[in-house]
């Protein structure tokens, strides 16, 4: 089960809407998405929640690139909307660079011809294309510093994240309305 919602932060708190993301196929298309919910240049969250298993948030500050952090990068992989998250940048990788052990692998991440049970690649590792990405987060873990969520306290959120950051923003109201 995912919950994804949008904060956008206005001179009076924060509003929050629910949002769709079965059209957003990049991170570009959530940053438009995100803009434009934004009063002004107003910072605008996005934050996503695959229950038991991952989040992210997505900062965006009016045309600044977008803030990313994903509480582990191995459990979005295997999500279609992790998958909007994790960059080549956010994994610390060059556009372009291919994985040579990757190069024989087809999209199931089993070599060709090979039965999935064969597969000797650990499933927490392999994403929906295949690609290895790390255990564990990802990211700009001080996305929310300045808004009264430290690192320390983004990394230790778990199960019910989204709920505990809306707390600290003081938008936990806003955000129960759209739930």
């Amino acid at each position: 089960m995912y919950f994804a919602a949008l904060l956008a932060r206005t001179e009076d708190g924060w509003e929050a809407s629910d949002t769709e993301l079965d059209d957003v196929e990049t991170l570009s298309d959530l940053a438009d998405l995100a803009r434009e919910a934004a009063a002004e240049d107003d910072t605008v969250l996005v934050l996503i929640e695959q229950e038991d298993a991952w989040f992210g948030v997505v900062r965006i500050d009016g045309e600044e690139d977008p803030r990313i952090y994903v509480s582990d990068a191995a459990a979005a992989a295997r999500s279609s909307y992790g998958e909007i998250l994790l960059t080549d940048e956010l994994l610390g990788k060059e556009p372009g660079d291919d994985d040579p052990d990757l190069d024989a692998l087809d999209l199931d991440g089993t070599e060709d011809g090979e039965d999935e049970d064969d597969d000797d690649t650990p499933a927490a590792e392999a994403g929906v294309s295949g690609e290895i990405v790390p255990h564990g987060p990802v990211g700009d873990a001080q996305v929310l510093d300045d808004l009264g969520v430290s690192e320390k306290q983004l990394k230790s959120l778990s199960e019910d994240a989204v709920t505990e950051i809306a707390e600290s923003l003081g938008a936990s109201e806003v955000l129960e309305t759209v739930r």
